[in-house]
């Protein structure tokens, strides 16, 4: 099987990130996809999620 489009991998980590991922996406990301392009996307993820965090903290403050 095919590895994983770069959007697969988004909507993966984005699953994983919100605690909604299903056991079958999961499994899949496991056999077919690189770590190494979860990683990426999850630290991205990550930052614009801090960020947001920052920014509407700033916002309101």
């Amino acid at each position: 099987m095919a590895q994983p489009s770069i959007f697969q991998v988004i909507k993966s980590v984005l699953a994983a990130f919100a605690g909604i991922q299903s056991k079958e996406n999961r499994e899949l990301d496991f056999t077919e996809g690189k770590m190494s392009h979860y990683i990426v996307v999850g630290a991205i993820v990550t930052v614009l999620f801090i960020a947001t965090l920052v920014f509407v903290v700033s916002m309101i403050i």
